[in-house]
């Protein structure tokens, strides 16, 4: 997938941090492919250690707080999801968000219930590597507060060394992300913050926006998990706040946890388009919290719907039995990378780069990993972290290949039209033939249409 070859390229420009999320993913990935080299199943292999490890740090966490049958029960409902097949799969920021998250909340409990000074410095290293994971971590210290501050039993510890001191080890471990962004101009904080908000806005796009979270959602994490769950938060906080009435010790403490993410999110719904992975962390302690309700009798229904789910995704990644009309698939990416280094020794002196995203550089990059293939930046357009770590003032002159995607293609004839932008940087441009992907049946099931162009002449702008 793109999002293995793009986090890849993190842990081969190893930073403090990097322009879309913090750097752990790509620590993970370089780590790794030290030991066991540059090849997509030691991707995988990372991922699907890293969640197992997760799973069963998650069980660990469900025992303080439900039987064993219900803690199994908890594994169960996470192992069967899609939600576990992403992270097990595909290199994400919430691989290793969701194992220090887990542990965050596993040491917070032991430190609130037990109060030793070691649950607290745990707590508090575990929940700044999860900062160091992703962003969404910041919630993690609300959450705490949010606790000890509800708990008549605990608001004591908020006057206390213990919590303030674990609070500061959340900063200090995090602190290299926050140093990276001093450094760049708080570019990260930027990206996720003031660039998302100021697309939020009711529109005559809402209702579509809202019902594709909720579909999304429950593709995720299963239907019946997701209404229930969101019933169940729903009635804790109109009981907290039209009635006052706090919940039991270990209901509030997983609430604490939940409720900011699933409810901001659930809010943000209408406004904006929520990525299917954003609610995550609210899944780990929420789940925990349902399997208290959870009924036997829904077991069946629920393995037998899992299998099912699990078996078309497994009949649609190895049969491919239709295409799919997007860059974000497993489907083509090395026979492409073969073909361009074929033009490449065709056209030894010339640059590439690529006007998608960022999928088919990156995946250009893992595979022609000799050469450096190049962004948007080329033509002076956002191009996230390539914008940080690729020069483009010693190509000037030179002639380029671009390599541009066609998601939604309706011919396998050459494109005649190129992307105007291009008159602004280079001299002028020539149609190649594009680059066909086909399955075992002949039937193309990618486009990528060839440029080449003359002369480069500025990364500043228009000329």
């Amino acid at each position: 997938m793109p999002q293995d070859a793009y986090y890849f390229y993190y842990g081969q420009h190893l930073d403090w941090s990097y322009f879309d999320h913090p750097g752990m993913i790509g620590y993970a990935l370089r780590l790794s492919s030290e030991l066991l080299g540059q090849r997509v199943w030691v991707l995988k292999l990372t991922d699907f250690t890293i969640s197992s490890i997760s799973l069963w740090m998650i069980h660990q966490l469900a025992r303080k707080f439900l039987s064993a049958h219900r803690s199994l029960m908890v594994t169960f409902i996470f192992s069967v999801g899609v939600l576990w097949s992403m992270l097990s799969f595909n290199s994400t920021p919430d691989v290793p968000l969701v194992l220090f998250w887990t542990l965050s909340l596993f040491y917070y409990f032991k430190a609130v219930t037990e109060n030793k000074w070691l649950f607290w410095i745990l707590a508090g290293v575990c929940s700044g590597l999860a900062f160091d994971s992703k962003y969404t971590a910041l919630l993690l210290p609300f959450g705490i507060i949010a606790f000890t501050l509800f708990s008549p039993a605990h608001r004591k510890q908020l006057i206390q060394p213990k919590l303030w001191m674990s609070l500061l080890l959340f900063v200090l471990v995090s602190f290299p992300v926050i140093y990276w962004n001093i450094q760049h101009d708080f570019v990260s904080f930027g990206f996720q913050t003031a660039e998302r908000s100021t697309g939020m806005k009711l529109s005559e796009d809402s209702p579509r926006l809202f019902i594709g979270f909720l579909i999304s959602q429950m593709v995720l994490i299963y239907p019946l998990i997701f209404i229930l769950l969101s019933i169940l938060i729903y009635k804790y906080t109109k009981r907290l706040l039209f009635k006052f009435k706090l919940p039991a010790l270990k209901p509030l403490f997983l609430l604490s946890f939940s409720i900011p993410t699933f409810v901001g999110f659930f809010l943000l719904a209408p406004m904006y388009w929520i990525k299917i992975n954003w609610l995550i962390p609210s899944y780990i302690s929420g789940v925990i919290l349902l399997a208290m309700f959870y009924k036997n009798k829904w077991f069946k229904t629920h393995l037998y719907t899992s299998i099912i789910v699990q078996l078309i995704i497994a009949i649609t990644v190895i049969i491919q039995p239709f295409p799919i009309k997007s860059d974000d698939t497993f489907i083509g990416w090395k026979p492409l990378s073969n073909q361009v280094e074929q033009l490449s020794t065709t056209y030894p002196d010339d640059f590439i780069f690529s006007l998608d995203n960022y999928k088919t550089t990156a995946v250009l990059q893992f595979y022609l990993n000799e050469k450096i293939i190049y962004n948007r930046n080329i033509v002076g357009l956002p191009s996230l972290q390539y914008s940080i770590t690729q020069q483009t003032d010693t190509l000037i002159g030179r002639n380029a290949l671009l390599i541009d995607s066609e998601p939604s293609f309706s011919s396998d004839t050459i494109q005649q039209e190129y992307p105007k932008i291009l008159e602004n940087y280079f001299d002028r441009v020539e149609l190649l033939q594009p680059i066909l992907i086909k399955n075992n049946r002949g039937i193309t099931v990618r486009k990528f249409n060839v440029y080449r162009c003359y002369n480069y002449l500025t990364t500043r702008g228009y000329r």
